[in-house]
């Protein structure tokens, strides 16, 4: 079952369908003493006494939590789902494999985030998809979290984010630039964002390269510095350039990256050689937490074998992921989350709770 943002429902406390009797604090020779208490004055005395004392050891255990059955929840599809709904809720089979699988996802995604997070999505290739993987990404976390989550274009190169929705605003980082000596409140910061059904936020770059190539390392390190303050989770879209003085700002401000890597020899080549750039000129740690994705882009088959990719960026990044190849996605137009295919949300998820396991590490700062 999927809430109107084509998001699957997120499920509440496990079902259990059996009841463990809570024992007394008591032993039948205490209950036997109580019987005999009657026989003379110093039997009733310790049959009382003893008979208080489980009285009251047992008062505890009457709360709600150990005594009243759990409503438990409804089973939201397939065979158990017909179940419940023939026997009258009377019937309720526990979760499979997979609805427990998909829990423990969503758990992960949802792990708390102090302060700010900042996630840079990085590939040194064009056209790998890193820009969808960023608001993918962006639009999983926004959708399952209850904090406050946005995405910015930092391409130097007239980044294309603020196309992948709907646009609120013509506002863009330039904008946010200009006027940031005036924002104090999340309130004045909305004015220059756009916002999904989701609830993930863009802000988008300008579409004339030449403003955008003007916005170098301490433009953007103003822009991520305003918007931390306002937002728990900040995805970074950059550039294909590791070297350009804006994609070195975004490295310097963010705890975490995505290396996004095209299913490709030369593209993962090219995702490989960026980890051995990154370890070379101060980023380890980040290496070190990274997260490589192995990004679909096209429908074709293709003769590499992408466990073996997939194998050599475990041994290089804390987690990998593979993003399945999806028509929707494949015009770049806007982005409508329920126009996805299952798999590939499913991948997506499995993505946000990749990233989100390393919110619980420290970061290390240069």
């Amino acid at each position: 079952m999927e809430d109107g943002n084509g998001q699957p429902e997120s499920p509440g406390a496990l079902w259990s369908d059996s009841d463990v009797p809570v024992p007394l604090h008591g032993t039948g020779e205490a209950a036997g003493v109580s019987e005999s208490a009657g026989r003379n004055g110093d039997e009733t005395r310790t049959g009382r006494a003893l008979a208080a004392d489980l009285v009251a050891a047992s008062a505890a255990d009457f709360s709600p939590e150990r005594m009243l059955r759990a409503a438990g929840e409804e089973p939201s599809s397939g065979w158990r789902r017909a179940i419940f709904s023939l026997t009258g809720g009377l019937v309720r089979i526990g979760p499979s494999a997979a609805e427990l699988h998909y829990r423990e996802l969503v758990a992960e995604v949802k792990t708390p985030v102090r302060g700010c997070r900042k996630v840079a999505f990085i590939s040194r290739k064009g056209g790998v998809g890193k820009t969808t993987t960023c608001l993918l990404a962006g639009h999983t976390f926004a959708a399952y979290r209850g904090d406050r989550v946005i995405a910015l274009d930092g391409n130097p190169d007239a980044g294309t984010l603020g196309h992948r929705l709907r646009r609120e605003t013509t506002a863009t980082v330039t904008n946010l630039l200009a006027d940031a000596g005036e924002i104090e409140r999340y309130a004045d910061i909305r004015g220059y964002t756009s916002q999904a059904g989701t609830r993930l936020e863009v802000v988008a770059a300008d579409d004339d390269p030449r403003i955008t190539q003007a916005i170098g390392e301490p433009e953007f390190a103003r822009a991520i510095e305003l918007l931390e303050h306002h937002y728990n989770l900040v995805c970074l879209d950059t550039g294909t350039g590791v070297l350009d003085s804006a994609t070195r700002g975004i490295l310097d401000a963010a705890d975490q990256i995505v290396v996004v890597i095209a299913p490709s020899l030369d593209g993962a080549r090219a995702a490989s050689s960026t980890l051995d750039w990154l370890e070379e000129n101060g980023y380890e740690s980040l290496v070190e937490g990274a997260v490589g994705v192995v990004n679909c882009v096209r429908a074709a088959t293709t003769v590499l074998d992408l466990d073996r990719v997939e194998g050599h960026f475990a041994a290089r990044c804390r987690a990998t992921v593979r993003i399945p190849w999806d028509r929707h996605l494949e015009a770049g137009a806007e982005t409508v989350v329920g126009q996805l295919a299952p798999g590939t949300r499913q991948a997506y998820l499995e993505l946000a709770a990749a990233i989100a396991a390393g919110f619980a590490e420290r970061a290390e700062r240069r």
